[in-house]
């Protein structure tokens, strides 16, 4: 079984990942910043579990093919490249839609839970970031005379999810207040939606374009 020092190591080495943004960050920035710091967190949390489904794809051999195979890697970069573009098209076509509505005085339209949930799945899920740390360094934290492989790295991986959640949780608070100063004027309010949709479109673009280090 993963014993308290196994999970200590793991959970610095994590830590030193997190805190440097990736798309992840950058997503949520974005999303508080469009539209609203309720929206960032559930964004956030859906992201968290796409990390953790991560975690399990590891566990049972898919995150090793990633890392191994160029082409699979590729299609998990472009697909989180392209869902990042989409929304970022999106919020760059509502952009007004946000000043409009505090113009007439009224809090701007919450998106459906299930469905912000399903786009931070979507960005956690296919973030290559995360994927390729899992893979190459999660294994080396396992003890293979401890008992099952599987299980300890379903148990050490939890741990990014976790630190993912907190750090995220805690750039859409501060994101999210951001915005309520942009909120003052309707004006300054289009100006974040349109910028939040290009950052996204951008990272997407970035991400598509980022090669492997092999």
């Amino acid at each position: 079984m993963v014993t308290t020092s196994q999970l200590a190591a793991f959970a610095a080495l994590t830590f030193l990942m997190v805190v440097v943004p990736g798309p992840s960050v950058l997503f949520t920035i974005s999303r508080a910043l469009t539209v609203g710091r309720r929206d960032a967190l559930l964004t956030v949390l859906g992201n968290a579990v796409g990390v953790y489904a991560q975690v399990v794809a590891v566990a049972f051999g898919l995150g090793t093919l990633v890392e191994s195979s160029a082409i699979a890697f590729t299609i998990v970069k472009l697909a989180g490249a392209a869902y990042l573009v989409y929304l970022g098209v999106q919020a760059w076509r509502h952009r007004r839609t946000l000043a409009d509505v505090f113009r007439a005085g009224v809090a701007a339209t919450r998106g459906h839970t299930l469905r912000v949930l399903r786009d931070g799945f979507v960005v956690g899920f296919a973030n290559p970031k995360s994927i390729v740390f899992l893979a190459a360094v999660l294994p080396q934290f396992v003890n293979h005379g401890s008992g099952s492989v599987p299980l300890q790295i379903l148990v050490l991986g939890i741990v990014l999810p976790v630190i993912a959640l907190l750090s995220d949780s805690a750039w859409a608070f501060v994101a999210g207040t951001a915005r309520d100063w942009f909120a003052r004027s309707p004006r300054r309010l289009e100006l974040v939606g349109g910028t939040g949709g290009l950052t996204m479109i951008g990272l997407g673009a970035t991400l598509a374009f980022t090669g492997r280090k092999d």
